[in-house]
């Protein structure tokens, strides 16, 4: 019989085995088993076309419309040409080479799952020489794979030489010799939340006989991966309190009230709410560890600045993290600009409460470097910014007490470990984590579960409304040319300009298929030039230019000495030029959503309303189509973060790229499952509060390891 760790050589064979390994990573019973189908057809159901992607290895169920055959221009041989439909849309199949069984094959009105990497070809969606598996045809019409599958059609994630139907045979064969898979989740906890057995759950999920076993099966199977999530947060916020935080209650009379005296605009009503509820955390010896999520333009950064006056005044230092060394400078000359006389300490002119704002960046001269270490070793800055250079070993503070990370997403997981042991005199400093990629109240609670979570909904007065168009230029190449004609004019009316390519343009591009290369920096710039912004003041802006060439090229484009900035995404968070009012975005499609919601943030600053065109040649009726309408549509963050949720999937949102292993979460909807995620959270509350390390609850021990890998439990646990 086998078992769920058994080696899948000896239960399917060395060849199928191997495949699987190979190409899906796919290497015991149990790894195989929770390979769940990515979705179901009904017999007779055909695959949605419209929402296959350029580029994604695709597995569709549909019915052959058409086939024809033509010569090959170059060597012998024909093309034949299946056009298949779901019965809306249409795509063609190609298969070159001697195709005459195939034709025989392919018959009009045959049903079946076809398998390749979508492409297109003359502006229409194809698979090239598809792995195809063709339905039989019943005595009485109907169609079937194997008599299993007479009802439900499971369809698997699947891999170039491993189809969806090699995968749906070696489960079966698994499923045939499996012993009675013992059960993690206690009796008592099932009977609870009505939910199935495991060895139940686990045969039911790859061969139900009826939508409600396969509903039941996946509720089940939710709340291993909802349950052991919640487990490993629930063990860390119990571990959080061991370790106090140093106490910066608010002052009457300090550098924070000279400041919010001086303000030249009101503080919205959000931004007051959050800041009073920042204010008791730091004035306590509970470290605080609260996520700030708000629109780009919300003033966060105002608010982070607010607490960190509140904790100079308690004699002690606050740091802000920034992800580039761009946004760091940025940060550290509107934070002085803000504080003016009060950042001024020791200087001539300087205010009697000011404090010190200090610049640390890996790349600095060694002269400015060894002040800055100096300023925050000796506590004469109060606040000192930086890139992940301030949490080195070899940094040292006076008194750190609280910590603001700007855009969480762009550090690594051992970066940010590094930050809780960074307070004086075995003390955890107070965390403020920021993000202007707004985050569903599911993520917050599986991805920052450790976390309290502010947001800050309200735009400051004063901000111009940001226009969004798709440029289409497979279909429309003219649309392109007038983008830049709006360049022109929007220079020629004293504006500014920011291009944005997903590639610098100095490194070899990655491997992208048939796709071409991401256009690059390096590439445009000089073509612009010389083309249709010819007279324009161009600079360039990437990550790989040195220190103070980036420094010198963002000052530039900030005091109007250049008209256009052609840049990647360095200039994507943090930015602040009032006077650029459009942004050509190009490649769009190679942003994810909430990346595009930050870039355009960078224009509408000013009393002009902004433009964002996001040129692509993405086909119309793709799933890439439809994210771009949707930034089109809208420049409400927090819609457009749950589209981002759907499309990126769960295992993005979770750091696989990260931790370097696939995703624990192959069932949990973040986005559909609040409520299993939130009972989940309640009992993994409730069984850790009695039994911090799971002693008394092996089963559950062995859930958390079975469902969270090692590897992704420390990510986790680190986030």
């Amino acid at each position: 019989m086998t078992q769920l760790g058994d080696k899948l050589t000896a239960v399917l064979g060395k060849r199928t085995a191997d495949a699987l390994g190979r190409s899906l990573d796919l290497h015991t019973v149990a790894e195989l088993l929770r390979h769940y189908p990515r979705k179901y057809a009904r017999r007779g159901e055909l695959t949605d076309i419209a929402g296959l992607e350029l580029g994604e290895h695709a597995t569709v169920l549909a019915r052959v419309e058409s086939s024809s055959k033509k010569p090959m221009r170059h060597r012998k041989g024909q093309i034949l040409t299946v056009t298949i439909t779901d019965g809306n849309r249409r795509m063609s199949c190609a298969f070159f080479g001697q195709q005459t069984w195939r034709e025989r094959e392919l018959r009009p009105g045959r049903t079946g799952l076809f398998a390749g990497k979508v492409s297109a070809f003359r502006n229409t969606l194809q698979l090239s020489n598809p792995e195809y598996e063709l339905f039989d045809e019943d005595d009485d019409g109907m169609s079937t794979m194997d008599t299993f599958l007479k009802r439900i059609i499971p369809v698997y994630p699947a891999a170039t030489g491993v189809g969806s139907w090699i995968i749906s045979r070696a489960v079966r064969q698994v499923l045939d010799t499996l012993e009675h898979v013992e059960d993690p989740l206690p009796e008592q906890l099932r009977a609870e939340h009505g939910l199935d057995d495991l060895d139940t759950a686990l045969r039911r999920i790859h061969r139900p006989e009826s939508w409600e076993e396969l509903d039941a099966a996946r509720e089940r199977l939710k709340w291993d991966e909802a349950l052991a999530i919640q487990l490993i947060f629930a063990q860390r916020r119990h571990s959080a309190g061991t370790r106090p935080a140093p106490a910066c209650p608010r002052r009457p009379d300090g550098i924070a009230a000279a400041f919010d005296e001086k303000l030249p605009f009101e503080l919205t009503e959000g931004q007051r709410e959050v800041g009073e509820r920042i204010a008791a955390d730091l004035g306590t010896r509970h470290p605080m560890n609260r996520l700030l999520q708000g629109e780009v333009g919300s003033g966060k950064t105002i608010v982070a600045l607010r607490a960190m006056l509140q904790v100079v005044d308690a004699g002690r230092q606050a740091a802000l993290l920034a992800p580039t060394e761009v946004l760091a400078a940025q940060h550290a000359r509107s934070l002085r600009e803000m504080l003016g006389d009060l950042a001024r300490a020791g200087e001539l002119g300087g205010a009697e409460a000011a404090t010190r704002v200090t610049l640390l960046t890996g790349s600095m001269g060694a002269r400015e470097r060894k002040q800055a270490l100096l300023d925050a070793a000796s506590g004469e800055a109060g606040i000192v910014v930086g890139t992940h250079a301030l949490i080195q070993d070899h940094v040292t503070f006076a008194d750190l007490a609280f910590v603001v990370v700007d855009e969480q997403h762009r550090f690594g997981v051992e970066q940010r470990d590094a930050l809780r042991s960074r307070g004086a005199e075995g003390t955890s400093p107070h965390v403020l984590v920021m993000t202007a990629t707004p985050i569903p109240r599911t993520v917050a609670m599986t991805v920052y579960g450790d976390l309290e979570t502010s947001a800050l909904r309200q735009l400051p007065s004063g901000r111009s409304p940001i226009a969004t168009n798709v440029v289409p230029v497979a279909e429309k190449p003219a649309w392109l040319d007038r983008a830049w004609q709006r360049v022109v004019e929007e220079v020629g009316k004293g504006h500014q300009a920011y291009i944005v390519c997903p590639r610098i343009g100095d490194e070899p591009p990655a491997d992208t298929g048939d796709r071409r290369p991401p256009i690059a920096v390096l590439d445009l710039a000089p073509q612009l030039q010389e083309g249709p912004l010819h007279g324009l003041r161009i600079g360039v802006l990437h990550g790989r230019l040195p220190a103070e060439e980036k420094d010198a090229v963002m000052r530039d484009f900030a005091e109007g000495t250049l008209d256009v900035l052609v840049a990647t995404t360095v200039i994507e968070v943090g930015v602040n030029v009032p006077n650029a009012t459009v942004m050509i975005i190009m490649d769009a499609d190679r942003f994810g959503v909430s990346q595009l919601h930050q870039l355009r943030g960078r224009v509408g600053r000013g009393n002009v309303p902004g433009l964002c065109l996001l040129v692509t040649d993405a086909l119309d009726g793709t799933s890439t189509r439809a994210r771009l309408a949707a930034v089109e549509s809208t420049v409400d963050g927090f819609e457009l973060s749950k589209l981002d949720l759907e499309l990126r999937r769960e295992g993005d949102i979770l750091g696989a790229a990260q931790s370097g292993k696939r995703s624990g979460l192959k069932m949990l909807s973040l986005l559909e499952d609040e409520d299993v995620i939130a009972r989940a959270r309640d009992v993994a509350q409730r069984v850790v509060g009695a039994d911090p390390a799971l002693e008394r609850h092996p089963g559950l021990a062995r859930l958390v390891s079975e469902v969270v890998d090692q590897e992704r439990a420390e990510f986790l646990e680190k986030s």
